[in-house]
């Protein structure tokens, strides 16, 4: 009698678990829903069928309240993500530094280094000449994403 109390019990507190607290991971819903079938089916086997009916119809009527509970909507809010997103970030792929554009070097371009572009500090490659830090450079194009200059 304890064994089948324990079972029914443990099936309900998995099936809890599944809908209320830890919802699609079906695992511990299969498990409780096995150990509730486990449950009945020894309440049949060594109680009878009047105490397996007993079994059967609290635990239909208890697993049935669980998942009533747990999937009304106010609780299924809780777990699903109801707000959008509606963020943006600077992509700096897309270089906001037009063709032509005056900076500064701010460390020297072997073939790469730091331009200051108004208040912009940008990394910035040349075409294989070497530009001293401190010196005005102009901006010829964008080339895979990389800001091509040469001094001016």
């Amino acid at each position: 009698m304890l064994t089948i109390a324990l079972l029914l019990l443990f099936g309900l507190l998995f099936l809890a678990a599944e809908v209320i607290f830890i919802p699609g991971t079906t695992v511990v819903g299969f498990v409780g829903f096995g150990l509730l079938a486990w449950g009945v089916w020894l309440g049949y086997r060594d109680l009878g069928t009047p105490s397996g009916n007993v079994a059967l119809a609290g635990a239909g009527a208890l697993a049935g309240m669980i998942l009533y509970l747990g999937l009304r909507p106010k609780n299924l809010a809780r777990a699903a993500l109801n707000e959008v997103n509606d963020a943006s970030v600077l992509d700096v792929r897309r270089a906001d530094v037009p063709t032509g554009t005056l900076g500064r070097t701010l460390s020297a371009l072997r073939p790469a280094g730091t331009v200051l572009f108004g208040e912009e500090r940008r990394e910035a490659v040349t075409r294989g000449e070497f530009v001293d830090a401190g010196r005005e450079v102009r901006v010829l194009g964008i080339e895979q994403n990389r800001i091509v200059v040469a001094g001016a």
